[in-house]
């Protein structure tokens, strides 16, 4: 396990499928996400089991509370590149009651050490829905910075948002 201050990282459990479903299918959680296509429960069981191992290539780990061992969220590097050592970073929290509570900070840092001391990364980046601020004031604290734009790339709702890219470097974590 990988651990934090506030959380530890650790493989996904097969008994974990009920909240990613639950996580999955709460339109708060999702509001921001490019992906929002409903699935069986079935389904999330079955393709949590026949995931792909964890490697240099995709890293996926579960968010769990330090205090209480409550899984609350996930955090993933993939598109690893290895030749210019980088990857790029998601991560989201679906339990409502832990927003705003550090935990997310805390969860990105510790991935982006993970990345940066285990991995030997140079680069990590990311792209945010521009409407998305509290993503962004976690993203910006751990010291990512804003590196582009992308117009209109993301819709929901019927309008159209921009997507900022972000990236954080070795030795700028905060």
């Amino acid at each position: 396990m990988i651990t934090g201050e506030l959380i530890r990282l650790r493989a996904f459990e097969p008994e974990d499928a009920d909240a990613l479903w639950r996580w999955n299918h709460d339109p708060a959680v999702m509001r921001w996400m490019d992906q929002y296509y409903v699935n069986s429960l079935d389904r999330a069981r079955r393709g949590l089991a026949d995931a792909q191992a964890n490697s240099f290539a995709h890293v996926l780990y579960a968010v769990e509370v330090l205090a209480d061992g409550k899984l609350i969220g996930l955090v993933q590097l993939r598109d690893t590149d290895a030749a210019v050592g980088s990857a790029e970073l998601d991560i989201y929290l679906g339990e409502k009651d832990y927003w705003g509570r550090g935990f997310a900070t805390d969860a990105m840092r510790t991935i982006c050490r993970y990345g940066f001391d285990t991995m030997r990364l140079h680069r990590i980046g990311l792209t945010v829905v521009e409407a998305n601020e509290a993503a962004r004031r976690v993203y910006a604290k751990v010291g990512f910075v804003e590196e582009g734009r992308l117009r209109d790339a993301f819709r929901r709702d019927g309008r159209w948002y921009d997507k900022i890219a972000m990236g954080l470097l070795e030795g700028e974590l905060s």
